[in-house]
């Protein structure tokens, strides 16, 4: 098995507390900003940053949907970091400032990839998969914070 991972960054038009706060606020913003590979999102505990429980399925293509759970922290100031209790995915938004009114967000996502020629596809295409769908996510956070 070896690890795999994707990354996705974007310089958003809005300081880098704003930005953070709308990440973090995983009862109300966050859910409204998920594009469609997003199903049955749900907070169970919490819902504003560390401490929160969240619930939602993946479908990353037409056959690969991941049911996801996911424990919340904040390890260090503008950071956020999503361990998945179903799998070894964990996902890490850093948000840091990037200029006056502006701050880079970049999400990373690493995950114990599949053996054999499985695994040889899964580093190949699903990155690039993933940076897609984060890329929409990014966008929608962006029309977020911007308006």
């Amino acid at each position: 098995m070896a690890q795999v991972e994707a990354t996705t960054e974007r310089i958003i038009t809005a300081d880098a507390e704003t930005v953070f706060d709308t990440l973090a606020d995983y009862s109300g913003s966050r859910g409204k900003l998920l594009p469609e590979h997003f199903s049955e999102y749900e907070v169970r505990e919490g819902g504003d940053g560390e401490g929160t429980l969240v619930h939602w399925k993946l479908q990353a293509t037409s056959k690969r949907v991941r049911d996801c759970l996911l424990e919340v922290t904040e390890p260090t100031n503008g950071q956020l970091v999503e361990k998945d209790r179903n799998s070894s995915m964990v996902t890490t938004w850093t948000v840091t400032p990037a200029g006056e009114g502006k701050s880079k967000v970049v999400a990373s996502t690493v995950w114990n990839g599949a053996g054999g020629i499985g695994g040889f596809f899964e580093r190949t295409f699903a990155p690039r998969g993933l940076g897609r769908i984060y890329d929409t996510f990014l966008d929608n956070l962006a029309r977020e914070v911007e308006s």
